[in-house]
């Protein structure tokens, strides 16, 4: 139960990093410690399992760099471990004369970051592309994929445990704190002086620790010590699919001109590996932070977003778009409507109920969502040996070997591995 570095959270970000850290250090011991009985329960299980190709990020940012490099990356790694995906492409496609220029914006950003085979594209093309597909001009990236992210994540965590790391399921943290041995009073303290314990009194002791937890990415910062901002607000997606013999509508991804005034990204149509199409998501306030029912329920996690200023800052910014989500999350009519606007032929007979995901939105204090990636520590005896992953949003997974090897680095400036 010793270990030079305990990875907290099993989700691919974790997972992914916990497996480049012990290839980076063979000598060293490496835990990975994850609350449930599975491994990428959450995020990681509940995405569109699309492979971005980081058209959408401000150039220079961590985003873009990342999804550019994880893109490629993740493609070299399915095709060394002979997991299946499928290089699909997509197609973000202007339906309004005055979503135009934001579309060609979006080429030039897309250029910025390097993103590979990007070219705008007329009607015709579009509906050579995407026969059902109505849409004025459309941004063609060939080079956006599918892929199954749990099972790249369970072979994240094969190659960790196969390089001599230890994975703990069932070991919910709470509660980090220094032996009481190895304060700064000793003469040289203990070689593991971090107590990490579970739910159940259960606990380990280590070096140094990388928090990787998503959902509770900021309660775990607060456990040990460090900063509670930014918080983490759950926002829960729901999806539609198309019937299984409506799939035939949908060949690559079509996606929706982005509206910089919303916050979220709109409808979109995304092919999945089993051959099912799924259509959405919304986005709606998720009252439990792990709740991907309808009325799931956390009295705890309800209170922590609700008397969060940060939430009522962008709930009041954004009135009129939030209010029209909750309305299309209660009448699939009106998320058809969304649909047709690209694919006129769907009908209301035409799609299911699908599954849920929960987002987890990291907001400041000011109301604003955080967009790019964010890591911190703390200072102190045990501030000094963590490193948070405190905000990996979407295309995290996409990204997940190029931020593996990000936080690679950062733990051996840190911690001087």
């Amino acid at each position: 139960s010793t270990f030079d570095v305990a990875v907290v959270g099993a989700g691919i970000v974790g997972l992914a990093s916990a497996r480049e850290l012990v290839r980076r250090h063979p000598s060293l011991a490496f835990a990975v410690l994850e609350k449930e009985k599975e491994l990428a329960h959450h995020q990681s299980g509940h995405n569109s399992g699309v492979i971005h190709s980081g058209i959408y990020y401000t150039p220079g940012s961590l985003k873009a760099k990342l999804c550019v490099q994880g893109a490629a990356l993740c493609y070299e790694y399915c095709d060394q471990k002979g997991i299946p995906y499928k290089q699909c492409g997509k197609l973000i496609v202007a339906v309004e004369q005055d979503e135009i220029p934001r579309l060609k914006a979006l080429y030039e950003r897309g250029l910025q970051n390097n993103v590979r085979g990007l070219k705008l594209i007329g009607a015709k093309e579009i509906q050579a592309k995407e026969p059902f597909c109505r849409g004025l001009m459309a941004l063609d990236s060939p080079y956006t994929g599918i892929v199954n992210y749990k099972q790249v994540a369970q072979s994240y965590a094969e190659d960790f445990e196969e390089a001599g790391g230890t994975i703990l399921t069932d070991f919910e943290v709470t509660n980090m704190e220094m032996a009481k041995e190895s304060s700064s009073e000793s003469e040289d303290g203990l070689k593991y002086p971090v107590i990490v314990r579970n739910s159940k009194g259960e606990e380990i002791y280590c070096r140094h620790i990388v928090t990787c937890a998503g959902l509770y990415s900021d309660r775990l910062s607060e456990i040990s010590g460090c900063s509670p901002e930014p918080r983490i607000v759950p926002f829960r997606g729901d999806y539609l699919v198309l019937k299984p013999e409506k799939c035939y509508m949908v060949k690559g991804n079509i996606y929706p001109v982005p509206n910089p005034r919303f916050p979220f990204l709109g409808f979109h149509f995304t092919p999945r590996m089993d051959g099912s199409v799924w259509l959405g998501p919304n986005a709606v306030l998720a009252f439990k932070r792990e709740g991907y029912k309808l009325f799931d329920f956390s009295t705890g996690d309800f209170l922590d977003a609700v008397t969060y200023s940060g939430l009522w800052k962008l709930v009041l910014r954004n009135m009129s778009y939030g209010l029209s989500e909750i309305y299309r999350a209660c009448f699939l009519s009106a998320q058809v409507k969304q649909l047709q606007k690209f694919i006129p032929e769907v009908t209301i007979n035409d799609v299911l109920r699908g599954p849920s995901g929960v987002r987890a939105q990291a907001l400041d204090s000011d109301g604003n969502l955080v967009d790019d990636f964010v890591f911190d520590g703390g200072s102190g005896d045990i501030g000094s040996r963590i490193l948070h992953v405190r905000n990996a949003p979407s295309p995290a997974a996409t990204s997940s070997l190029a931020i593996a090897k990000m936080i690679a680095d950062e733990v051996k400036r840190r911690f001087e591995l």
